[in-house]
């Protein structure tokens, strides 16, 4: 798998300690879920970004996903929490 640029916003941001990363992620990484799970395995911040993955809510090359969907040949991937208005 090629280069991904990953961003993170809100408090995901706040828990791993970075907007964004540039990841090369290993073979078999394939889902989004798959992606998480790895990047839970970087540091204590990515971890506790990931414990409660209910609250995020994921993009791939700007387009909203659910974490199951497939990575394919993503440049992108953005971690965010639900947003609300009123």
């Amino acid at each position: 798998m090629s280069v991904i640029t990953v961003l993170y916003f809100a408090s995901v941001k706040e828990k791993v300690g970075v907007g964004q990363e540039q990841v090369s992620p290993p073979a078999g990484i394939s889902t989004v879920n798959d992606l998480m799970d790895w990047l839970a395995t970087r540091s204590d911040g990515h971890a506790k970004a990931f414990a409660s993955r209910a609250m995020i809510k994921t993009a791939v090359d700007q387009t909203h996903v659910p974490p199951s969907s497939p990575l394919g040949n993503a440049t992108e991937v953005a971690f965010f929490p639900p947003v609300t208005g009123g």
